[in-house]
């Protein structure tokens, strides 16, 4: 018992030294965690050189690949994901080709992961009305800053929910474009509520 009370006595200024909004955050996480499958076994990932990093519930693989951007232009995009608990758990990141443009690059890139997972227009139509807000600290205000959540097909036909976000981030005098997702057969809400969360400035 007494190592538990000085264990405990020992701890107690590091939590007083601790930022409250954080002391909220941890707590907070923590029970959205305890809340999700015990299959998904959560670490944290540094983003390669953007200043942000992840917490993945799986050791991801990284690649880092060409984009077409259009005009003529293309830019490196760094991706990260891995396979938990029958869902497929992926963030990746690119500088904006310009700042001042950052929002136009994201509803690109948004209307790309549309297509690519087949959606009908409609569909689309309506997800995008029902989307909300999504702006981590550090976030640029955007009106193109959403999660949403939408139905579509994978490439070989099979139905597949995707849960995902988009925002953007300044860095130092270049912005750096982010989309997170979670694929799975059925939504999976609680997962990818943990799995956005854990998305924070370093």
């Amino acid at each position: 018992m007494g190592f538990h009370v000085a264990a405990a006595r020992g701890a107690l200024p590091i939590i007083r030294r601790m930022p409250l909004r954080r002391i909220v955050f941890l707590v907070w996480f923590c029970l959205l965690l305890a809340a999700c499958s015990p299959a998904l076994n959560w670490r944290e990932v540094r983003l390669g050189d953007a200043a942000m990093t992840a917490l993945l519930p799986c050791k991801p693989e990284h690649a880092v690949r060409a984009v077409e951007l259009g005009a003529g232009r293309q830019a490196d995009l760094a991706l990260w994901s891995c396979d938990a608990d029958g869902a497929t758990f992926a963030v990746s990141h690119m500088a904006a080709p310009e700042p001042a443009q950052a929002d136009a690059a994201l509803l690109q890139w948004r209307a790309a992961v549309l297509a690519r997972l087949q959606v009908a227009q409609a569909a689309a139509a309506a997800a995008q009305a029902a989307a909300v807000p999504f702006a981590p600290a550090g976030a640029l205000a955007l009106p193109a800053s959403v999660r949403l959540q939408v139905a579509g097909k994978r490439g070989d036909g099979r139905p597949v929910s995707a849960d995902a976000v988009w925002f953007a981030r300044p860095e130092g005098g270049a912005v750096r474009l982010y989309h997170a997702v979670v694929y799975a057969p059925e939504a999976r809400p609680q997962a990818a509520g943990a799995f956005f969360a854990g998305l924070q400035g370093r």
